[in-house]
């Protein structure tokens, strides 16, 4: 599918619509699930959701009292722990440049099998990018559809370069137009990697703290992205990013299986609350969860994926 030009935020195709920026913030103030315990509405929550495994399996039943958080160095008492199910906004974030289309396509043809991990309630949106960045479909609920459109990526136009950052932080500026705050919120991106600076990995992890948005990322290997059969650091990269939201990054030889299982692990992270200390309106702040002293008795491999930090809201940001 052709491409008359491209700007720098997604745009809707045959349709265009400028995404507009809001701060997301990434806090609660409210808990309205009747099974959940009901904190003060004038609280403004920390909301970190976490993936525990010990490096190859992930570790279940954990709870509260099994992880220690600590908010710019200062340790914080953990409201609510819970691994439910919770309903995702998701968005697909297709890497289309040059190298891409022989993964892309052993993807789509597995798309059946992978997003049958997708639930009822739950909300996908598509994107593709290479130097510039599209929309392809918005937030849908309708599940078939999801799967009729991921299978028609392999009918776009593959080439150019690779802006990642650039794309994962459009991305992030939809989430903070049209994501719900009451779902949790990620990018699974699939890629070779192997990307062309594009802007500043901080300003990108900011802008997703902002939104409280997940980067996870499926590493499709592709020729160009293995040299004299040595793996070389691309210039642009998407890992850093994925470990500051707390996301994870997995190489995909078999990008079908890997899909369904990252769409799996995504769903049953580990959702803490506590209540953010005072602190400079727009400001980021640095957050660290780790396992308690005696669940690492327990588990003495275990491994958490948490995001890094947060920025603090500014007045009137809901």
């Amino acid at each position: 599918m052709g491409r008359p030009y491209a700007l720098p935020f997604f745009w809707f195709r045959r349709r265009i619509v400028l995404l507009l920026v809001l701060a997301a913030g990434g806090v609660a103030t409210l808990l309205v699930r009747a099974q959940d315990p009901v904190f003060r509405s004038d609280v403004a929550l920390v909301r970190v959701d976490a993936q525990v495994t010990d490096g190859t399996v992930a570790i279940d039943g954990l709870q509260k009292d099994d992880f220690v958080i600590k908010d710019n160095g200062m340790k914080r008492d953990i409201l609510y722990c819970s691994q439910e199910e919770q309903a995702l906004d998701l968005m697909l974030l297709f890497d289309i440049s040059d190298s891409m289309f022989p993964g892309i396509r052993r993807l789509a043809a597995s798309a059946h099998t992978a997003l049958a991990e997708l639930r009822q309630g739950d909300r996908v949106a598509l994107a593709d990018f290479n130097t510039q960045s599209w929309l392809m479909t918005p937030f849908n609920d309708n599940l078939q559809e999801v799967e009729e459109s991921v299978s028609r990526v392999v009918d776009l136009r593959f080439g150019g370069g690779t802006f990642i950052l650039s794309a994962v932080n459009d991305a992030a500026q939809y989430f903070a137009k049209h994501g719900d705050k009451q779902r949790r919120r990620a990018i699974l991106i699939f890629t070779d990697d192997d990307g062309q600076p594009s802007m500043s990995e901080k300003k990108v992890v900011d802008r997703m703290w902002e939104s409280d948005v997940l980067l996870c990322g499926l590493i499709i290997p592709t020729p160009g992205s293995l040299r004299k059969g040595m793996y070389v650091r691309p210039s642009e990269s998407m890992t850093g990013v994925a470990a500051k939201t707390g996301g994870e990054v997995v190489n995909a030889d078999n990008p079908g299986h890997a899909f369904r299982e990252m769409l799996h692990r995504i769903r049953k992270r580990y959702s803490m609350y506590y209540e953010m200390p005072p602190g400079t309106p727009g400001k980021s702040r640095q957050v660290l969860v780790e396992l308690s002293d005696e669940a690492r008795g327990r588990y003495p491999e275990g491994r958490v994926l948490a995001r890094k930090g947060y920025v603090t809201p500014k007045a009137g940001a809901q």
